[in-house]
């Protein structure tokens, strides 16, 4: 595909026809590229997620995108917000696309009636000045294709006309409008109004979740928020508390 409405909405786009990791050949790039370059590819290999798990699909049928951002006097520690904002741009560009609700699952995933479509990774170039921000989405994959039982695409949830080039447009779109908001408001997550909006489309607020942190406790309770440093809030018995990193399981009552 020649992708000609999402070329002319980012500087490079370099459409790869295999690659291993298209965050790893971003950060190895990085140096030398402008903000917003966009690496891709529907053949990607050693694809990673979060917590080291791995993320593989047929070729052809889902697709790998990794963009490169670098800020603008954004301080390091607001960089946490970009997975999700990410997700909310992602739920945007394919809620038009399904019958069913596109939601977001803290901190990192985009859902489909509660079934995984696509997944976000990002990660910090090694100076600090800027992170690469991968999301895998699936587009055509069969049913007995999919990953998990609790993964979807977008062939399966309903979509009958499935254009690359704009679903990746989209995404692009929403990507670049939240990031520019963000930079703009100094990456204040309240006077970006990110917060609010992150917070409306998150599918993970309000439910009863279990969140197994890095300490390897697991954490029960219900997911109330989402506070300034773009931490879940989850409260138990014992209180509030702000979760930084961990796998969240929704539960079902």
């Amino acid at each position: 595909m020649e992708f000609r409405r999402s070329r002319a909405i980012v500087p490079v786009l370099d459409v790869l026809e295999e690659a291993g990791s298209t965050n790893d050949v971003l950060v190895s790039r990085a140096a030398g590229l402008p903000d917003l370059a966009v690496v891709l590819t529907d053949n990607q290999t050693g694809g990673r997620g979060r917590l080291g798990r791995v993320w593989v699909s047929p070729p052809g049928k889902a697709i790998a995108v990794s963009v490169l951002i670098k800020p603008s006097g954004l301080p390091v520690e607001s960089f946490g917000w970009f997975p999700l904002i990410a997700g909310l741009a992602m739920s945007r560009a394919l809620s038009p696309l399904v019958p069913g609700a596109v939601e977001v699952k803290w901190p990192n995933d985009v859902l489909i009636d509660g079934s995984k479509v696509c997944g976000i990774l990002t990660e910090l170039l090694p100076d600090l000045s800027g992170l690469v921000i991968g999301s895998g989405v699936n587009l055509t994959l069969s049913a007995d294709e999919l990953p998990t039982e609790t993964s979807t695409s977008l062939l399966v949830a309903g979509a009958t006309d499935i254009d690359v080039d704009a679903v990746l447009a989209a995404y692009l779109r929403h990507l670049i409008t939240l990031y520019r908001e963000f930079e703009t408001a100094g990456g204040d997550p309240v006077t970006s109004a990110v917060r609010d909006e992150v917070a409306e489309a998150c599918h993970t607020i309000g439910r009863s979740v279990r969140v197994l942190l890095p300490s390897g406790d697991d954490l029960l309770g219900t997911a109330v928020g989402i506070d300034e440093d773009g931490r879940l809030l989850v409260e138990t018995d014992a209180g509030i508390t702000a979760v930084a990193a961990g796998d969240v399981t929704h539960l079902r009552y």
